[in-house]
């Protein structure tokens, strides 16, 4: 059941999680958020590159702003499990290019 949170975010469960996303979209309001706080992208440019309104980009981050701290640790929390499966599993690239290694 989908639930719509206002014009522009809503939330599905199994569908990215369930977490708070763009209406009609798989785009999570954290998306947004880190295109736009931490890779600096302009809100036309994530507009245009995910093809969202304007309006809907603005609606993403009204809503990340009044939800801020749960998102910042979802995202902080799905960071930390990537950086812990890179770690812990070597990349075949890695692995071949250790078998080669002239000693």
């Amino acid at each position: 059941m989908v639930a719509t949170i206002n014009q522009y975010v809503e939330t599905t469960p199994g569908v990215r999680g369930g977490k708070p996303r763009i209406s009609g979209r798989r785009i999570t309001v954290a998306d947004i958020a880190i295109a736009y706080l931490r890779m600096e992208q302009p809100l036309a440019q994530i507009a245009e590159e995910y093809q969202l309104s304007l309006a809907s980009v603005h609606g993403a981050l009204a809503y990340y702003y009044d939800h801020q701290v749960a998102i910042d640790q979802s995202i902080d929390e799905a960071t930390a499990f990537a950086t812990a499966l890179q770690q812990k599993s070597r990349s075949p690239l890695a692995e071949k290019l250790s078998e080669n290694r002239i000693e």
